[in-house]
């Protein structure tokens, strides 16, 4: 690896990222930026933070003051806090496709992994329908077709050169990212014949990392159109794994624990493919415990500190992504949405990764600021999904909410009201990728229960709010016969709405 100086993009935009530089350093900028025409009551901006894998459970707002993430917590203490809200699938492009399209992963096809979102789907831009928009995507996508702008997006950062071999018909397997670019211009040479690997950009110094690099470009995009309504999405690739970075050292074991709930095995009647989130460690790190392979301690223990470092990696660009709306006289004409596609979960029931029904998996933030609407925190009980964010956002920012979208505006609940949904479903679809993991579908109600149902007859039944470990599995338990069947005819209703292909035993 070299390292060389070389700008940071073009010479344009250098040279503009270095008179707004130049002008916070004199001290001339925030009286400059705050001279733009656009001001409260003007049309709303929308800027859309995404993390990728990324608990509920990692800020202060969610209970953990352990985690060094100041960004996050300043933004929660503004926002309304959706203390339970849920991902449409926990795995990343079938969630992504409910956030970007407010339907589900069935609805989209984007069931599993790599599937394109269509592009007869309408996105974000297009479902907010306004030419007034300048707009941008700057990240992870996932989406298909990864470094080729789409879907309405004018302004396209991307990140990753991984998914080349997913392209669609026509579209250049030898074009690279602008991150490729990016590192290419600091003097980096890449590792693999593709591009840069994860594991090599894990490693870079924190100032090169795909988190300062998105959170430098989306501040510039900030600056740079304040005089216009825009739209932008930010997504981090972190606190995705390789769980590695500059500040793995950052927390102590004490500030990231294993979870409370390591080895938490055996669950009765737990879907036997859950085996394999447990049992993926190799020889040297793994033990046994009550006839189960699972990793050792010592191995999540690391895990849960450089996954901490990364969720502090993810707010350092935050802050400046903030600071550039605040010193722009842009924060209060600005909504805020912060969420993420699904979790992980570090050694919870001694599993790693998602695709697994237990909360960790599933239950992602979302943080709302809406500042004309509140300026300090507001937490909402009922659950939600990550398909009503879409629909919620067009409602707040005053469009109208297309008949087709399946998910349904949590904006009520701002104001203490009731919606017609209640309960929220978590969908898992079978796939040549996981061929071992049979369909699924959960059930979440306002009232603490979580039924998870599997075409493999594989059941279980959670009480979240007198079990929050998920511990004790009552399905098939002749005292909650009733709440299963309540539950299991809500999903009934919900599937014939939704038209869903997939039924339940």
């Amino acid at each position: 690896m070299r390292k060389g100086t070389h700008q940071s993009a073009t010479e344009n935009h250098m040279n503009r990222r270095q008179a707004i530089q130049t002008m916070l350093a004199s001290g001339a900028a925030p009286a400059f930026l705050r001279g733009a025409r656009r001001r409260p009551g003007d049309k709303p901006n929308l800027l859309f933070l995404w993390a990728d894998q990324q608990r509920a459970d990692t800020m202060g707002a969610y209970g953990n003051h352990r985690y060094r993430v100041p960004a996050m917590n300043k933004l929660a203490s503004q926002s309304v806090v959706f203390e339970h809200c849920y991902t449409s699938q926990p795995v990343c492009s079938p969630n992504r496709s409910s956030i970007m399209t407010g339907l589900w992963p069935h609805t989209t096809g984007c069931t599993t992994n790599n599937i394109q979102l269509g592009k007869d789907t309408p996105a974000q831009p297009e479902l907010l329908n306004d030419s007034d928009y300048r707009t941008g995507y700057m990240g992870k996508w996932h989406l298909g077709d990864e470094i080729f702008p789409q879907h309405g997006f004018q302004d396209w950062v991307s990140i990753d050169d991984g998914y080349w071999k997913h392209y669609s018909k026509g579209r250049d397997p030898s074009a690279r990212s602008t991150y490729y670019h990016y590192l290419s211009k600091q003097g980096y040479e890449p590792d693999t014949e593709k591009g840069f690997s994860r594991g090599f950009c894990v490693r870079l110094p924190i100032e090169h990392t795909k988190s300062a690099y998105v959170g430098q470009q989306a501040s510039d995009f900030i600056l740079e159109n304040r005089n216009e309504p825009w739209l932008l999405n930010v997504m981090f690739f972190e606190p995705h794994g390789p769980f590695f970075g500059p500040l793995n050292d950052l927390h102590s074991e004490e500030e990231a624990p294993v979870p409370a709930n390591y080895p938490g095995v055996p669950v009765a009647g737990e879907p036997k493919f859950y085996e394999g989130r447990r049992a993926d460690g190799s020889k040297d790190d793994y033990r046994e415990v009550a006839g189960h392979r699972i990793r050792k301690r010592e191995y999540h223990q690391r895990i849960n500190r450089n996954y901490a470092g990364l969720c502090s990696q993810v707010d350092q660009a935050l802050g400046q992504i903030l600071w550039s709306l605040e010193v722009s006289g842009q924060a209060d004409n600005t909504i805020i949405v912060y969420t993420a596609d699904h979790g992980e979960m570090l050694g919870a029931h001694g599993m790693s990764g998602k695709q697994v029904m237990y909360e960790e998996s599933i239950r992602v933030p979302f943080l709302l600021r809406v500042p004309w609407r509140q300026d300090q925190s507001l937490h909402v009980e009922r659950p939600v999904s990550c398909t009503d964010i879409m629909p919620t956002v067009l409602e707040l920012m005053g469009k109208p909410v297309p008949a087709e979208l399946q998910g349904e505006s949590a904006a009520p609940l701002l104001e203490g009201n009731e919606r017609k949904q209640e309960d929220v479903i978590v969908e898992w679809h079978t796939h040549y990728n996981w061929p071992d993991q049979p369909n699924g579908r959960t059930v979440i109600s306002p009232d603490g229960w979580k039924l998870v149902l599997y075409d493999s007859n594989e059941n279980m039944l959670f009480n979240r709010y007198r079990d929050p470990l998920e511990m004790h599995n009552l399905y098939g338990s002749s005292e909650h016969k009733d709440v299963v069947k309540r539950l299991r005819a809500y999903l009934e209703d919900w599937q014939r709405k939704v038209d869903d292909p997939i039924k339940m035993p």
